[in-house]
């Protein structure tokens, strides 16, 4: 994954793509009484810097076909690469928005975009281009990837992904006074990689991080 901490830089995605992009992974991660949603974690932010990376040119693969129907288990077979995809299935899926609501996704009501993403999923909707399973598969994996990785990708910002979870992030050198709890939760501030590098962490002297504890309970 390519990474930054510039989380307002957009290298690759046009203004029109990332508004379409914020309103689908914000269908897809919703913010709710639990925490903030894949919108506001910055998961478009992320997509744009894995498109503007290697990755996104699929620069390391090779691209020379055949291009036959593959199994779920030979992966990615698509002609087309992850800037391709994008690129032609926002215009094409936004096409078909203003075809059928006179309007592009981004401006679509909740049911009307949870119709649409449903539609790409199950290839209720053709686009002219590619596949509409191809992009909804590609869109899901890197909506997920951006709400979990690491911040340094430009996605999770807050860690807001971790703390849904629980994930500590960066594992400590030592666990030792915590081996004798047990049905205790391990409940830490989540350290990532960009707290590291940028010092925002106290690490020891194996540039291990310091994990500092959060309140918690034991049980009875």
């Amino acid at each position: 994954m390519q990474g930054t901490s510039n989380e307002n830089a957009y290298r690759y995605l046009t203004q029109p793509e990332v508004r379409f992009l914020d309103a689908a992974v914000a269908r897809l991660i919703p913010a709710d009484e639990l925490g903030p949603g894949a919108k506001e974690a910055g998961v478009a932010c992320f997509i744009d810097q894995q498109l503007a990376s290697a990755w996104g040119t699929h620069g390391r693969n090779y691209r020379m076909g055949p291009w036959p129907e593959g199994t779920l288990q030979q992966g990615f077979q698509s002609r087309f690469t992850p800037q391709e995809i994008y690129r032609a299935a926002i215009r094409e899926t936004n096409v078909h928005c203003i075809k059928q609501h006179q309007k592009p996704f981004e401006f679509l009501t909740p049911q009307q975009q949870d119709e649409v993403l449903h539609g790409l999923e199950d290839g209720g909707i053709e686009l002219e281009s590619l596949p509409a399973k191809l992009f909804f598969s590609l869109l899901h994996r890197n909506t997920m990837e951006g709400f979990f990785a690491d911040p340094m990708y430009g996605g999770n910002r807050d860690k807001v992904g971790w703390r849904l979870i629980g994930f500590p992030g960066v594992a400590a050198a030592s666990y030792n006074d915590h081996i004798e709890e047990h049905n205790v939760p391990y409940r830490v501030e989540p350290v990532s990689i960009l707290d590291i590098q940028e010092g925002r962490v106290k690490v020891d002297s194996q540039g291990y991080p310091k994990h500092a504890m959060l309140g918690q309970t034991k049980p009875e």
